[in-house]
């Protein structure tokens, strides 16, 4: 019988002491779960504007959570920390920089905000597969007018800038 409660403890302890590292959040908008912390992976739920979840991890400019018995990759800027995080200066206070307003007088300095650490940076590579799916997100011109059309928008001309003409010396006495 002992041998069989010294695992049972240890697993106990485990699944407490991960638990105990989970930052709680909110989510701010309605959004989908993926598999991967990637837009093309597959989709395993969704999370409701409003809904509270477990952080458990944070990956680029993803978040893997947990909300009831569904767990997934969400983006970053979709879910708001609770309650200051995990404690300073941790998972949490990073995810309440992004998603929170600031203190203007205060001074804060975030880096990797939008999930880029100096290794990730390191690495990045030229995908002209992902410049080639951005280029799908552009307007064309009649789309464009259409758009303000709607809007009740108007075309404005504006005249261009003067051409740059070098500086002209203010003093005789500073060309020599």
């Amino acid at each position: 019988m002992k041998n069989f409660l010294i695992p049972l403890t240890a697993l106990t302890l485990c699944v407490s002491a991960a638990s105990a590292w989970a930052a709680s959040g909110t989510v701010l908008r309605n959004d989908k779960l993926y598999s991967q912390p990637s837009a093309t992976s597959t989709v395993t739920g969704s999370a409701a504007k409003g809904a509270s979840v477990n952080i458990l991890a944070k990956q680029g400019g993803w978040l893997r959570v947990s909300s009831g018995k569904t767990t997934g990759w969400i983006r970053l800027l979709s879910v708001r920390a609770g309650a200051g995080g995990i404690g300073g200066a941790g998972l949490g206070d990073v995810v309440g920089a992004a998603t929170t307003k600031s203190d203007p007088s205060r001074v804060v300095a975030v880096a990797g905000l939008r999930g880029l650490n100096d290794e990730e940076l390191k690495q990045a590579k030229f995908n002209g597969d992902e410049l080639a799916r951005l280029d799908n997100w552009a307007a064309t011109t009649a789309q464009a007018r259409s758009f303000a059309g709607q809007s009740g928008l108007a075309a404005v001309n504006v005249p261009g800038l003067p051409e740059p003409r070098p500086q002209q010396a203010s003093s005789p006495w500073e060309n020599n």
